[in-house]
């Protein structure tokens, strides 16, 4: 009985699972994001004073690269695509972006002065 009750308790993990990796694709929070604010979202995030990063594409796909300063961590590593967006609620950042120019930064609710299109922008993020 043991041994079946370990097969239907594995085999739901594995379904869970494997439904967790279809949401990777959809902007899920990362694996160094907390419930005490590092968490990322996709889409139309709302920018305020006390939210210390938000980025959208709003040119061509871009690689956007985001790591907690200090510890380097990896927060946002891969390409985000037109429309797409991330918002980080814990500080400080480094945050890399291929095509500088494809990206809309908003930090600490100010928009950064957008880079020149196809060139590497890189911003810091300190605690609002």
């Amino acid at each position: 009985m043991a041994v079946v009750a370990l097969l239907v308790v594995g085999g739901m993990a594995l379904v869970n699972a494997l439904k967790s990796g279809d949401d990777g694709k959809q902007g899920r929070p990362s694996a160094g994001a907390t419930a005490s604010g590092g968490a990322t979202h996709q889409g139309s995030a709302k920018a305020t004073a006390a939210t210390p990063l938000v980025i959208k594409v709003v040119g061509a796909a871009t690689n956007v690269v985001v790591t907690v300063a200090g510890s380097n961590e990896v927060l946002q590593q891969g390409v985000l695509n037109p429309g797409e967006g991330r918002k980080y609620d814990d500080a400080p950042l480094n945050v890399v972006a291929s095509d500088g120019g494809a990206v809309q930064v908003i930090i600490c609710g100010k928009t950064q002065p957008q880079k020149q299109t196809g060139q590497r922008g890189t911003w810091f993020v300190n605690k609002c």
